[in-house]
C-alpha cells in the first residue's frame, strides 16, 4: 500500500493523530503536536500492512473487504466501518477526550479507540507498535491485567483496556463479541469503570465540538466546507498557550523526490495571522483570543527587538533544524526534518501580521479582554521595527535560503502595521498618535508605489530591485494596499494569472530557487486568485475555480499544502493551515446570504 494523505486528523488541542484508510494510527506526537512522534508510520517509509511496520496502532480486521470512513456530525470524532469477505463487521470509533470539567478544558496526552462488533463474527489483531526517538521501534513494554505499558524517551503511556491484554501481547487475532475500550495515555491507573468512563468521554466530546461549531457564523453555502475546515484548523491550535501551528506533520515533500520537506508543527507569525483573520470571518474569537495571549508574550520578549517569522508552540525561539535518519520518509523520499531553520531568517512581513492580528482587540466588544492603551503601547514598538525595515532586504514569505531582497510582500505588511496602528489609535482616541501613524502609513505608501511599480510591464514587482511576478502581489488587495477597481491592481493580477497560472492552479512563482523550479502548485495561492476574481467582477469563474479545488480535498475534507497541476495529487504538509483557510475564506465571499431562502 503506498501511503497517500487520504489521512483523517483526530486531536483535542493538546495531541493529535492522522488515520489512514485502514484506520490505523499512522502519525501522532506526544506531548505535543511538536514532540517525537509515537506514531511514525507516516514517514518510516515501509508498508503499513507489513509485517515489520512500526509507528503504528493497526486494528486489523481478518479478511478485510471494505472500509467506509465519516466523521461524527460536527465533531473531529472518526467512525470507521470495517467489513470482511463474509459481511461481519466492526465499527471502529477515534478521539481524543476534550471537554469542560471542573471548570476546566480536559485535554489530556491521550487517545480513546472503541471497537463495536456490528455483524457476524468479526476477527480482529491489535497491532500497537509505538516508536521512540523519531523512529527507533526498541520500546521497552510491561503488561499487568488490564494494561500494557510503554517507556518513551522522557514518558511513559499505558493502554488501559478491557479486551484479552496477552492476545494484545501477542498480536494474536481473536473475535469480537462485545465492545472494546481502549485509552492510551499517561502511566496511570486508571480511575473508575473504563467502559463507562470512556462511552461518558465520548458522549462529553461530542457535545463539546458540535457546541462549538453550532457557534460558527457559517455562510449559507458550503457549511459542511467551512465547518470542517475550522474544526480542524482549531485542532491546529496548541491551546495552553494559543499558539497556532502551520500543520499537525512534518517532511511531507513539496513534490515527489523534491526534498523541501519541512517542518510545519510551530507557529508560524504569518500562517496564525490568516489562520485567526477566517476564523474571525466565521466568529470563532476563542482561537483569536488565545493566540492574542500568545502573541504578547513573544513581543514582550523581544523588548522592541527583532521578531522571528516562527516560535515553538511555547514560544521557544531556537528551533534547530536537524535530520531524523531512523526515517526514511514520506514513500522513502527523505529528508525527515525536525525542527526549522527559517526561524534564523530575517522577514519583515511578521511586524504587520502581529499589528493586524491584534488590531481587532480595539474594536470588537464581544471579547472577554479587549485591548487598551497598554496594549497599543507595546505594539507601537512593533509599528517602529515594520516602519524601520520596510525597505530593507529579507528572506520573503517564502523563506527563500540562499538570497534576499526588498520583497514587496513584506513592504506593504510593514505599511499595513503603521496603517492599522493609526485605526487603534484613533479609536483609543489619541489623536497626536494616530497622526504619527497615518503620515508615516503615508510615507511607506509613496515609497513603495514608486519601488515596486513597473512603467513598461503595467504591474507591481515582487521585488524593488527586479520585475518579478509572484502571487502573493494578489494580497495587496486583501491588505487595502491597492483597490479592485485600481489598473495597478488589475495589470498585475493580469499579469501574475498568465504568467503563474497552471490550469486551475496557482504557483507561487516560476522562476528557480534554493531547490530548481517548483513542480507544485501552492494552494493558497489559488484561493487567493479566486478572491481576487471575484473582486474584479469575475463571480463566476471564481465560483468554477472554488468547486474545481474543492473536488480536490480528501475524503476528510481538507487539504495539503500543495498539488500537481498535471495529476491533481495532493503533496505537502497536511492539513495545511493556509488551505483550509482559503476554503473558509473563498466560501464566505462567495455564498449566497441566508436571506436568499429565508
Amino acid at each position: 500500500m503506498t501511503p497517500s494523505l487520504n489521512l483523517w486528523p483526530i486531536g483535542n488541542c493538546q495531541v493529535s493523530a492522522l488515520v489512514d484508510t485502514q484506520a490505523r494510527f499512522v502519525w501522532g506526537c506526544v506531548p505535543r503536536v511538536d514532540g517525537d512522534p509515537v506514531f511514525s508510520s507516516l514517514l518510516d517509509g515501509r508498508d503499513p500492512e507489513s509485517d515489520d511496520a512500526v509507528g503504528l496502532w493497526a486494528i486489523d480486521l481478518q479478511d478485510c473487504a471494505s472500509v467506509t470512513q465519516e466523521y461524527r456530525r460536527n465533531t473531529p470524532i472518526l467512525v470507521s466501518r470495517m467489513t470482511d469477505a463474509s459481511g461481519s463487521a466492526i465499527e471502529v470509533i477515534d478521539f481524543c477526550p476534550r471537554f469542560e470539567r471542573l471548570g476546566r478544558t480536559y485535554r489530556p496526552v491521550s487517545y480513546v479507540r472503541i471497537v463495536r462488533p456490528v455483524a457476524g463474527s468479526p476477527r480482529v489483531r491489535m497491532r500497537l507498535r509505538p516508536t521512540r526517538g523519531w523512529g527507533d521501534a526498541n520500546v521497552e513494554r510491561t503488561s499487568g491485567s488490564n494494561h500494557m505499558r510503554f517507556l518513551l524517551d522522557g514518558l511513559q503511556l499505558r493502554l488501559t483496556t478491557n479486551a484479552p491484554v496477552g492476545l494484545l501481547w501477542d498480536e494474536r487475532p481473536f473475535r469480537v463479541e462485545r465492545p472494546l475500550y481502549f485509552f492510551l495515555g499517561p502511566d496511570e491507573s486508571f480511575s473508575g469503570d473504563l467502559s463507562t468512563a470512556v462511552e461518558e468521554m465520548l458522549a462529553y466530546t461530542t457535545h463539546h465540538w458540535q457546541q462549538w461549531a453550532r457557534g460558527l457564523a457559517t455562510p449559507f453555502e458550503w457549511q459542511d466546507v467551512v465547518i470542517r475546515s475550522a474544526i480542524t484548523l482549531k485542532l491546529c491550535q496548541h491551546e495552553e498557550s494559543g499558539a497556532i501551528v502551520a500543520a499537525l506533520t512534518t517532511s511531507i515533500p513539496e513534490h515527489a523526490g523534491s526534498e523541501r520537506n519541512w517542518d510545519y508543527r510551530y507557529c508560524w507569525i504569518r500562517d496564525a495571522y490568516y489562520t485567526v483573520q477566517a476564523l474571525n470571518r466565521v466568529g470563532a474569537l476563542d482561537v483569536l483570543e488565545g493566540y492574542l495571549g500568545y502573541l504578547r508574550n513573544i513581543v514582550d520578549d523581544a523588548k522592541g527587538g527583532a521578531i522571528q517569522p516562527l516560535y515553538g508552540v511555547l514560544g521557544e525561539p531556537k528551533l534547530p533544524e536537524v535530520q531524523a535518519p531512523r526515517l526514511a520518509g514520506y514513500r522513502g523520499m527523505g529528508p525527515v526534518r525536525v525542527g526549522n531553520q527559517a526561524a534564523e531568517q530575517v522577514q519583515h512581513d511578521a511586524y504587520g501580521q502581529i499589528v493586524l492580528s491584534n488590531v481587532q482587540a480595539f474594536f470588537d466588544e464581544r471579547l472577554f479582554r479587549m485591548a487598551g492603551v497598554e496594549d497599543f503601547e507595546a505594539l507601537e514598538r512593533v509599528g517602529e521595527r515594520a516602519w524601520e525595515l520596510y525597505d530593507k532586504p529579507d528572506a520573503g514569505l517564502w523563506e527563500l535560503r540562499t538570497r534576499q531582497s526588498v520583497h514587496t510582500y513584506s513592504a506593504a505588511m510593514c505599511w499595513a502595521a503603521c496603517d492599522r496602528l493609526g485605526n487603534a489609535a484613533e479609536r483609543l482616541q489619541l489623536n497626536e498618535r494616530a497622526a504619527f501613524w497615518n503620515d508615516r502609513a503615508r510615507t511607506m505608501r509613496e515609497r513603495i508605489e514608486k519601488a515596486a511599480w513597473r512603467e513598461d510591464t503595467q504591474r507591481m514587482s515582487a521585488t524593488f530591485s527586479g520585475d518579478d511576478l509572484d502571487a502573493s502581489l494578489i494580497q495587496l488587495l486583501d491588505l487595502r494596499f491597492q483597490s479592485p477597481d485600481d489598473p495597478r491592481f488589475r495589470g498585475t493580477l493580469a499579469a501574475v494569472e498568465q504568467g503563474l497560472r497552471r490550469g486551475s492552479h496557482m504557483l507561487r512563482y516560476d522562476t528557480e530557487d534554493d531547490f530548481g523550479l517548483p513542480e507544485t502548485a501552492f494552494n493558497v495561492c489559488t484561493f487567493w486568485l479566486i478572491e481576487a476574481l471575484h473582486f474584479t467582477g469575475r463571480d463566476a469563474d471564481a465560483r468554477a475555480l472554488f468547486e474545481e479545488m474543492l473536488s480536490r480535498r480528501t475524503p476528510a475534507g481538507l487539504l495539503s499544502e500543495d498539488i500537481d497541476p498535471q495529476t491533481g495529487e495532493l503533496w505537502g504538509n497536511y492539513p495545511q493551515t493556509y488551505s483550509l483557510v482559503g476554503m473558509i475564506n473563498c466560501a464566505v465571499l462567495l455564498s449566497k446570504p441566508w436571506s436568499a431562502i429565508r
